[in-house]
């Protein structure tokens, strides 16, 4: 067949406006991943700042992360409602203003609700943009748009500690929001110049009543969660509130999709097998992806006296193992069974975690570097066929919701992980405590304990105080032990998951 002039300049000029849009939807995804791990290396000085606890200063992710879960139910209805295009240039506008005012912030309260706002803001930035690209390109290209766009992930974690830790050491934390506001601006301009999707559809009404429900339901088991150690568990009748709470709102969601002919989520979605089966994997697959970036900030900055721009080096190795990884799934992800790469990086994930779970006090900075750059590789393996395998048999009319749902499953996940995360260390800290207090006595060897310290035995209130302080650090690194040892059990857990997924040959 002889193919026009004219034909064949349409299908070049067509060919690169897709990559032109898959570009910018990179680069929205950058700006999101960004406004997550930016906050990290930051936190310690944060929590100096307004003089919070370590439970307090985790509300500054995680209530980012829940704000995120809540808002992303709606995405696939917002982007129906009002066009892709209008909701990007609404959400970025906002996630600006919101990061400015982060910065800004005059107390712990402030910076929490901005962090709302940025997070709620955000929410529809990743899945719609993810949307995007599976319905700009054919399936047999899916693979190798999804690599590209999964760069989105990867150079977040990669800038955003870097410069975000040097900016902290020299000019202060609040200069780690200011980051986000020109990378905004350009993403804002990027999509006003680029992306035309300007398609809406007869939406029907936003089902309120499970949204809501869930949303609430979510918040309130959140707060549970992060305050549950700090108030003593049930013990406190705010917990039980919240306990409460959220199970009468997770019932009247329930309830209410499976009984209204017009719930916010369409069920059918969910009969599917490999979309089911990727929701499960997404949500394990969230518990486990900021473990890492939640306990090495504090642990080198608190036990090990790294500066902040240091420590934004070592979480920045961990994005350029997710480098490696999905530029590697270019050229590979099309000669392998997507389930193999997958079970590889959760494989990666595990290993890491385990050497993790093996650390000391006394642990090298070659330590710390290689086993984060290992478990960033294994995430770089994730992105891509987690995607085929979830999106490999379901109907594009469902795009905008599942896209959705399926990213509201990961930020529940992260939430949830990370709140349970900081309970655990806190709690094996003050466990482990008092049994290492134990082993100091007048009748015992406290002679032996001091002197690895440089310091005397214990006679005054001031040498009693070192060796309080060293007890605490000690306890404080088992209680990241733990955390990492349930780290990689969660990692090796998701292997045989993987290959429960059937899959069909790429049109």
């Amino acid at each position: 067949m002889v193919e026009y002039p004219e034909q064949s300049e349409a299908t070049e000029r067509y060919g690169l406006t897709r990559y032109l849009i898959l570009a910018t939807l990179t680069f929205t995804t950058m700006l999101y991943t960004m406004t997550v791990m930016i906050a990290n290396v930051a936190l310690p000085k944060i929590q100096g700042t307004f003089a919070c606890t370590q439970d307090q200063i985790a509300l500054v992710v995680t209530f980012n992360i829940v704000a995120t879960a809540v808002v992303t139910p709606a995405s696939g209805w917002l982007a129906s409602r009002f066009s892709r295009r209008n909701i990007l240039i609404s959400c970025v506008s906002g996630f600006i203003i919101s990061s400015t005012f982060c910065g800004l912030s005059q107390n712990l309260e402030q910076l929490v609700v901005f962090r709302i706002l940025q997070g709620g803001f955000g929410a529809p930035l990743v899945p719609i943009a993810m949307a995007m690209v599976l319905d700009t390109f054919p399936q047999k290209e899916h693979g190798t748009a999804t690599a590209i766009f999964g760069m989105g992930v990867v150079f977040g974690p990669i800038i955003g500690p870097t410069v975000g830790g040097f900016l902290s050491e020299e000019l202060g934390w609040r200069w780690v929001f200011f980051l986000l506001v020109p990378f905004g601006i350009i993403v804002l301009f990027a999509i006003i110049a680029i992306i035309n999707d300007r398609s809406k559809t007869d939406a029907s009404k936003l089902d309120w009543t499970g949204l809501l429900s869930l949303c609430v339901g979510i918040a309130a088991l959140q707060l549970m969660l992060d305050r549950g150690q700090r108030l003593d568990w049930f013990d406190s009748q705010e917990i039980i509130f919240e306990f409460i709470l959220a199970i009468v709102c997770f019932y009247i969601f329930l309830s209410h999709i499976f009984t209204t002919n017009n719930p916010f989520i369409n069920l059918n979605i969910f009969l599917n097998k490999n979309y089911f089966l990727g929701l499960l994997i997404m949500f394990l697959f969230g518990t486990i992806l900021w473990t890492p970036l939640i306990l090495y900030p504090p642990m080198m900055q608190d036990l090990q006296n790294y500066p902040e721009d240091l420590t934004g080096v070592f979480l920045a190795l961990r994005g350029l193992g997710t480098l490696c990884g999905s530029t590697l799934l270019v050229f590979i992800n099309k000669k392998l069974d997507p389930r193999f790469i997958l079970s590889v990086g959760f494989l990666l994930q595990g290993i890491a975690g385990f050497y993790m779970s093996h650390f000391d006090i006394n642990l090298s900075a070659f330590e710390l570097a290689w086993t984060n750059s290992l478990a960033g590789l294994g995430v770089g393996f994730v992105w891509v066929p987690l995607t085929l395998i979830t999106f490999n048999t379901l109907d594009k009319k469902f795009l905008n919701e599942a896209s959705a749902f399926w990213h509201l499953i990961r930020n529940i996940g992260s939430s949830i992980s990370i709140s349970i995360t900081i309970a655990l260390v806190i709690r094996s800290t003050a466990i482990n405590y008092a049994d290492l207090s134990g082993f100091i006595s007048i009748f015992g060897d406290s002679a032996s304990v001091m002197p690895l310290k440089g310091t005397t035995t214990p006679g005054d209130v001031e040498s009693l105080s070192g060796l309080s302080k060293e007890i605490v650090r000690q306890s404080e690194m088992i209680g990241y032990i733990n955390a990492f040892h349930l780290y990689y059990w969660i990692a090796f857990s998701i292997i045989p998951l993987v290959w429960f997924a059937p899959l069909k040959p790429q049109n």
